[in-house]
């Protein structure tokens, strides 16, 4: 039987899971036994297990109980609960972490594969200062993003094609030290032999083919997988029909965008004007 690996490291909900396989594991308990003792079924213990379903308080209590590990899982169970990150985003980065090529769509910001740490610290910043996360929340987003960017080193490198609203180049992050570094990277970005970067001017209006930001991974199997965000949460999507949507709507966004060429010199104006 194929198991699915386990890295705490990638999220909360792994770290959960991984602790829950294995004291189940050292047990010698069958999922099903587990549900059993927990009141849940096989499945859910499955789902929880593998990250795909978040544990309410009642699953931790309930695990809690079942091992005699007092409050173990109920502490981790709010980790899970109170992460900075937006619902259904740790589902995505290890498929991220693996695929073959990456594809992005962003507006307002600059993707966070592609944000320098003063760029991403003075955005983490700001949420703190809103109050719409905490110290603690702001360090693990940081800490995920610095873990997402160096996965793109690994050799071979994936594919990377980026489309960028011309939103996210006007728009002032950090003041202008930062957005010349940060308008800078983007440029040694569009160096690199396995990316491309283009920009959606606003000229496109309605022809621009996204309102939301955008992730559309394909893995080494050619598996293509999505990952749409709204204001709320985020939503990972497999092999459907709404995925081929996106991936067509993405070619035709590319198609109607700045050329690289045209895109990076649109670049290089904007750093002159930023002093």
């Amino acid at each position: 039987m194929n198991r699915k690996e386990l890295d705490p490291e990638n999220s909360p909900e792994e770290a959960f899971g991984k602790r829950l396989r294995t004291l189940r594991d050292q047990r010698g308990w069958t999922q099903d036994v587990l549900g059993q003792r927990m009141g849940y079924s096989g499945t859910h213990i499955s789902a929880v297990e593998t990250g795909r379903r978040p544990p309410t308080p009642h699953f931790a209590a309930s695990a809690d109980k079942a091992f005699g590990t007092g409050d173990e899982f109920d502490r981790q169970g709010r980790a899970v609960r109170n992460t900075g990150l937006l619902e259904g985003f740790p589902e995505y980065v290890p498929h991220e972490k693996r695929a073959v090529e990456i594809r992005l769509f962003e507006l307002g910001i600059i993707p966070g594969l592609l944000q320098t740490p003063e760029y991403a610290a003075a955005i983490t910043t700001g949420a703190v200062r809103r109050g719409s996360i905490t110290e603690q929340q702001a360090e693990e987003r940081l800490a995920l993003l610095a873990g997402r960017r160096a996965a793109l080193e690994r050799d071979p490198a994936p594919l990377v094609f980026v489309v960028l609203d011309e939103s996210c180049l006007r728009r002032v992050v950090g003041g202008p030290a930062v957005m010349q570094k940060q308008l800078a990277k983007i440029l040694d970005f569009a160096e690199l032999p396995s990316t491309v970067l283009q920009v959606a001017p606003y000229e496109l209006g309605e022809r621009r083919a996204f309102d939301l930001p955008v992730h559309l991974l394909t893995l080494a199997d050619r598996t293509n997988l999505a990952y749409a965000e709204s204001a709320q949460r985020g939503h990972l999507m497999r092999e459907t029909v709404s995925v081929v949507a996106m991936l067509t709507a993405y070619h035709q966004l590319q198609a109607e965008a700045l050329s690289q060429t045209a895109s990076v010199a649109m670049i290089e104006e904007l750093r002159k004007g930023t002093p």
